[in-house]
């Protein structure tokens, strides 16, 4: 898996959350409360898990995936700049092997 997935969830994290504000300060439909609060949990969840999977992320890209809403996109953000990754390559790819 590399960076594409994960960058998919963080964008749909934010969008799911802002859709959820907005419904929140306006209508306050329980149709799309019912739709996006399980939308953006499971995409909130999906990048907290992706990025502690990535072995070049450090601590602090982590640490900031766990962060609502732009977490996500912050963590992507550290993960693409060279100074900020333990081990540089071409692709950043996660592992499924256990530790």
């Amino acid at each position: 898996m590399n960076l594409r997935h994960l960058r998919i969830a963080a964008q749909g994290e934010l969008i799911s959350l802002i859709i959820l504000l907005t419904n929140l300060v306006t209508a306050h439909l329980e149709p799309i409360s019912s739709l996006m609060g399980p939308t953006h949990g499971c995409a909130y969840l999906f990048v907290v898990v992706a990025t502690w999977r990535i072995e070049q992320a450090t601590p602090a890209t982590r640490a900031t995936a766990v962060i609502p809403g732009i977490g996500g996109l912050l963590a992507l953000r550290r993960l693409n700049r060279p100074d900020l990754v333990h081990q540089q390559g071409e692709d950043v790819t996660l592992t499924c092997a256990p530790r």
